[in-house]
C-alpha cells in the first residue's frame, strides 16, 4: 500500500472526520473507498482515435413513474407561483 498526504478544506476534513467517526471507521479508509467509488462512476477517457461512450452511472433505486413526476412537478410549479 503507498502512503500519501492530500489537503482538504477544513469543513472537508470536519465532514469526512465526523462521518469515519460515526461509522467507526479510520479517515483512510473514508478516502479510500471515496476514491473508488469516483473512479467507478467516471471511467476512464479513451485514448487517442477511441470511441466516446456516454458513460453510465448508477443512479441508485430510486425510481418515479413518469407520470408521477409529472404530477409533483406540476405541483410544485403551482406552489411557487403563489403570490
Amino acid at each position: 500500500m503507498t502512503r500519501t498526504q492530500i489537503q482538504l478544506p477544513d469543513e472537508l476534513y470536519r465532514r469526512a472526520k465526523t462521518f469515519a467517526e460515526q461509522r467507526e471507521i479510520s479517515l483512510a479508509e473514508v478516502a479510500r473507498r471515496g476514491i473508488e467509488l469516483f473512479i467507478a462512476r467516471f471511467p476512464a477517457e479513451p485514448g487517442p482515435g477511441g470511441e466516446w461512450k456516454l458513460p453510465q452511472i448508477d443512479a441508485g433505486g430510486l425510481k418515479v413513474p413518469l407520470e408521477q413526476l409529472r404530477e409533483i412537478a406540476a405541483s410544485d410549479e403551482a406552489t411557487r407561483s403563489l403570490p
